[in-house]
């Protein structure tokens, strides 16, 4: 793969110690909450789709406060389902493909070259900080916001695995909103300690990116630490998932860490109106994919795994209002740079929100926002044959989804392995059987099930291969499970999605369609992984199950 050329950049640096002007006083603010994991889950999504789905459930006041003072997006779509390439293409600006070793998750590098939001915000006067998840697992975490200088996070990490830790303080005898307001109360404090290293009258850009929405998570915590009755669930499960107990359980227990995430926003949000500066902030909430541990989730371009929340609020925006724009999350770095008064670099490409944002009026809004394209290349190290990559690329319209599978031979969601495995070591173990699902109950469960033959499709539908060419009808099949690209009927419609598809992935230089994919088929993209990305993460734990509920999440 050729090297990218990015263009030398000439910004005014704010030189510490230096004052600041008018302008940098009056520039907005910038709140970034960002969940591991999160999808399209949010209660303001009930009220907008109506009932009888699984946001029934989920109780989300500070998202859907968010959403409501400002605007919702109908229609946002992460690049990658999968954490390190999704975060490489929103810090970049980039599709996921244009950013090298960050491309890929397991083995992934990040190039210093590359322009990323953050550093260019603090280049032009920003004060920049960050809690938790940035960007990582990958070499050096966290580089695109100026790796751990810009870390707030010494009042505490328990929010990282907030069902454990409140679980944990519960079974020794704190009640219950005790012991979430000690995990609430170190957000706050990382965030005070934030504020009091910025300049008076200086503009800030903070990311929140708490892990715990990422399993693993305590079994049944939904129901424990949120009220949550999975029972409710029972006939609103997409298709794709069995409508049992287990699955139920398991999703009303993802929902639980939603529900903390958004209360943790909450908190910032009282912060940002103490200080009185809620109005000149732009909020924005949402997530670097969709479900894990879940069919036709995390690592899958089906909606379940693309589609994500997205709510922004202030700083210009005329609130009240719902967009059905596509929208990919690479969109966000320019528009955070043209918020903070930045020129996005002539390499990024995404495109700027904030007309979209400023603008007053609902639905379409933007003309050409009528399309978003996502795909994945490596996710953990246990793919088939020595290693290799399970390449996709697809296309979604309000219409239709195309997924073009390029190597239909190999696995998506890698090697059976041990399928006989216990059901104690298949939901807990990630890397055992089919490795890029992570390990759940729901896992578990459906690899118990699959010979027999009520649940067999599900098995199918999340493990099986896949033929080269995918297309789904929005309109009759909203799940996704029809594939219709050899009904004739539908030749011409997946022919011009192909070539639409194509036209894009070779205008923006994607490897996948440049020498037969060799880039992503050879090391270090495909193979064993190097030294220089294992040997961190393995001193780390990795993902590996230590038990119910536990296992290191991959931050």
């Amino acid at each position: 793969m050729r090297l990218f050329s990015f263009l030398a950049l000439g910004f005014a640096l704010l030189m510490p110690g230096s004052p600041l002007s008018a302008a940098d006083a009056k520039r907005p603010n910038i709140l970034f909450c960002f969940a591991d994991d999160m999808g399209r889950y949010a209660s303001i999504y009930q009220q907008l789709d109506g009932k009888g789905t699984v946001n029934d459930l989920i109780k989300t006041p500070n998202i859907d406060r968010i959403a409501k003072e400002g605007v919702l997006f109908k229609n946002a779509h992460v690049c990658a389902p999968s954490c390190t390439p999704c975060r490489s293409s929103l810090l970049s600006g980039q599709y996921f493909w244009r950013t090298g070793r960050a491309a890929i998750l397991q083995g992934a590098k990040w190039d210093l070259g590359i322009p990323a939001y953050p550093l260019l915000l603090k280049d032009s006067g920003y004060h920049i900080g960050k809690a938790y998840k940035v960007w990582s697992p990958g070499s050096p975490a966290d580089a695109p916001y100026g790796q751990q200088a810009h870390a707030y996070e010494k009042a505490g990490r328990r929010v990282n695995d907030f069902s454990e830790n409140v679980t944990k303080m519960v079974n020794e005898g704190k009640a219950v909103d005790a012991a979430k307001q000690e995990l609430y109360d170190e957000v706050a404090g990382n965030f005070d300690a934030f504020i009091a290293d910025r300049k008076e009258g200086q503009p800030f850009c903070f990311w929140y990116g708490p892990t715990n929405v990422h399993r693993k998570w305590v079994k049944g915590s939904g129901a424990k630490l949120w009220g949550l009755d999975p029972e409710q669930l029972k006939g609103k499960l997409p298709a794709f998932l069995p409508d049992v107990p287990e699955v139920r359980e398991d999703l009303a227990s993802y929902f639980g860490e939603i529900m903390a995430f958004d209360a943790c926003i909450g908190v910032l949000l009282k912060k940002l109106e103490a200080l009185g500066e809620l109005d000149n902030t732009l909020v924005v909430v949402s997530g670097d994919h969709g479900a894990p541990g879940f069919p036709h989730g995390k690592c899958n371009l089906y909606d379940f795994g693309t589609h994500v929340t997205l709510a922004v609020r202030g700083a210009g925006t005329k609130g009240g209002r719902v967009v059905d724009d596509f929208v990919n999350l690479m969109d966000l770095a320019p528009t955070f740079l043209e918020t903070g008064g930045v020129t996005p670099p002539e390499v990024m490409t995404g495109r700027s929100l904030v007309k979209v944002l400023q603008s007053d009026k609902s639905g379409q809004v933007d003309p050409e926002r009528t399309s978003v394209i996502t795909g994945r290349e490596r996710h953990v190290e246990s793919a088939r044959e020595g290693y290799l990559p399970y390449p996709q690329r697809a296309l979604r319209t309000p219409e239709y989804l195309y997924i073009h599978n390029f190597k239909p031979d190999r696995m998506p969601m890698g090697d059976a392995g041990q399928m006989d495995a216990d059901a104690d070591t298949l939901t807990n173990n990630t890397h055992i059987s089919f490795a890029d699902m992570d390990s759940s109950p729901t896992k578990a469960w459906i690899i118990g099930e699959r010979a027999n033959a009520q649940w067999k499709q599900h098995f199918d539908w999340a493990f099986a291969q896949r033929p080269r060419e995918e297309l789904y009808v929005i309109g009759k099949d909203p799940f996704e499970v029809k594939n219709v690209a050899d009904d004739p009927e539908y030749a011409t419609i997946r022919d011009q999605m192909r070539e639409r598809l194509m036209a894009e992935l070779k205008r923006t230089k994607d490897p996948r369609v440049e020498n037969d994919g060799a880039f992503f088929e050879t090391a270090p993209m495909a193979g064993p992984l190097p030294d220089d990305i294992m040997k961190p993460n393995r001193a780390k734990g990795g993902n590996k199950g230590k038990g119910k509920g536990a296992g290191k999440k991959e931050e």
